[in-house]
Protein backbone atom coordinates (compact mmCIF):
# COMPACT_ATOMS: atom_id res chain seq x y z
CA UNK A 1 0.00 0.00 0.00
CA UNK A 2 0.82 3.87 -0.50
CA UNK A 3 1.18 3.93 3.19
CA UNK A 4 3.53 1.18 3.65
CA UNK A 5 5.74 2.12 0.92
CA UNK A 6 5.94 5.70 2.80
CA UNK A 7 6.64 4.41 6.10
CA UNK A 8 9.21 2.07 4.40
CA UNK A 9 10.97 4.73 3.04
CA UNK A 10 11.47 6.99 5.53
CA UNK A 11 12.24 4.35 8.06
CA UNK A 12 15.16 3.56 5.82
CA UNK A 13 16.55 6.80 5.77
CA UNK A 14 18.00 6.40 9.42
CA UNK A 15 20.07 3.22 8.09
CA UNK A 16 21.89 5.78 5.15
CA UNK A 17 21.34 9.16 5.97
CA UNK A 18 25.18 9.98 6.09
CA UNK A 19 25.85 8.68 2.76
CA UNK A 20 22.58 9.84 1.62
CA UNK A 21 22.61 13.53 2.44
CA UNK A 22 26.26 13.23 1.43
CA UNK A 23 25.00 11.93 -2.48
CA UNK A 24 22.52 14.24 -2.96
CA UNK A 25 24.77 17.54 -1.91
CA UNK A 26 27.37 16.48 -4.26
CA UNK A 27 24.87 15.83 -6.99
CA UNK A 28 22.98 18.95 -6.80
CA UNK A 29 26.81 20.53 -7.05
CA UNK A 30 28.22 18.37 -9.80
CA UNK A 31 24.48 18.93 -12.06
CA UNK A 32 24.75 22.68 -11.17
CA UNK A 33 21.37 22.82 -9.42
CA UNK A 34 23.11 24.41 -6.03
CA UNK A 35 26.27 26.95 -5.47
CA UNK A 36 27.46 26.56 -2.58
CA UNK A 37 30.56 28.17 -0.92
CA UNK A 38 30.65 25.17 1.61
CA UNK A 39 30.11 21.67 0.52
CA UNK A 40 30.16 20.95 4.17
CA UNK A 41 28.03 23.24 5.62
CA UNK A 42 25.38 22.03 2.55
CA UNK A 43 25.71 18.37 2.83
CA UNK A 44 25.15 19.16 7.00
CA UNK A 45 22.15 21.24 6.00
CA UNK A 46 20.71 18.45 4.23
CA UNK A 47 21.17 15.88 6.79
CA UNK A 48 19.41 17.92 9.10
CA UNK A 49 16.31 17.70 6.69
CA UNK A 50 16.41 13.88 6.57
CA UNK A 51 16.85 13.87 9.89
CA UNK A 52 13.63 16.09 10.63
CA UNK A 53 11.98 14.32 8.01
CA UNK A 54 12.40 11.01 9.82
CA UNK A 55 11.22 12.39 13.14
CA UNK A 56 7.90 14.29 10.95
CA UNK A 57 4.22 13.11 11.55
CA UNK A 58 2.19 12.99 8.95
CA UNK A 59 1.19 16.27 9.04
CA UNK A 60 3.78 17.82 8.75
CA UNK A 61 5.08 15.99 5.66
CA UNK A 62 2.50 16.36 4.01
CA UNK A 63 2.54 20.56 4.55
CA UNK A 64 6.33 20.91 3.42
CA UNK A 65 5.55 18.49 0.43
CA UNK A 66 2.03 20.20 -1.07
CA UNK A 67 3.42 23.10 -3.06
CA UNK A 68 5.34 20.41 -4.77
CA UNK A 69 3.05 17.52 -5.18
CA UNK A 70 2.25 18.41 -9.37
CA UNK A 71 5.93 17.54 -9.60
CA UNK A 72 5.25 13.91 -11.13
CA UNK A 73 2.55 11.73 -10.97
CA UNK A 74 3.92 9.52 -7.99
CA UNK A 75 6.48 11.09 -6.15
CA UNK A 76 8.76 10.03 -3.81
CA UNK A 77 7.56 10.96 -0.24
CA UNK A 78 11.60 11.62 0.92
CA UNK A 79 12.79 12.95 -2.64
CA UNK A 80 9.99 15.68 -2.75
CA UNK A 81 10.14 17.04 1.12
CA UNK A 82 13.97 17.36 0.53
CA UNK A 83 13.20 19.19 -2.61
CA UNK A 84 10.92 21.50 -0.59
CA UNK A 85 13.50 22.19 1.69
CA UNK A 86 16.39 22.90 -1.10
CA UNK A 87 13.84 25.18 -2.90
CA UNK A 88 11.88 26.98 0.08
CA UNK A 89 14.77 26.75 2.90
CA UNK A 90 18.44 26.00 1.63
CA UNK A 91 18.15 28.78 -1.16
CA UNK A 92 18.30 31.60 2.25
CA UNK A 93 21.08 29.72 3.87
CA UNK A 94 24.35 31.92 3.95
CA UNK A 95 26.72 29.43 2.40
CA UNK A 96 23.83 29.22 -0.68
CA UNK A 97 24.93 31.22 -3.57
CA UNK A 98 21.98 30.82 -6.12
CA UNK A 99 20.23 27.56 -6.75
CA UNK A 100 19.22 26.30 -10.35
CA UNK A 101 17.27 24.76 -12.71
CA UNK A 102 13.16 23.71 -12.29
CA UNK A 103 11.76 22.43 -9.65
CA UNK A 104 11.84 18.91 -11.69
CA UNK A 105 15.39 18.82 -12.26
CA UNK A 106 15.98 19.35 -8.72
CA UNK A 107 13.27 16.80 -7.46
CA UNK A 108 14.97 14.25 -10.19
CA UNK A 109 17.95 15.14 -9.30
CA UNK A 110 17.40 13.85 -5.69
CA UNK A 111 15.04 11.47 -6.22
CA UNK A 112 17.64 9.18 -7.91
CA UNK A 113 20.09 9.30 -4.96
CA UNK A 114 17.25 8.57 -2.79
CA UNK A 115 16.32 5.37 -4.83
CA UNK A 116 19.49 4.52 -5.19
CA UNK A 117 20.39 4.10 -1.35
CA UNK A 118 16.56 3.36 -0.71
CA UNK A 119 15.92 0.86 -2.98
Amino acid sequence: SKEYARKKIIGGIKECIEPLSNAIAMKLIENKLVETTNKNVLEEQILKCLEKLSHADDFEIDYQNAPFRHITTQPNVASLYVTAFVIETLINHKVVVDIFGSDEEIYLCINRQVTKFLS
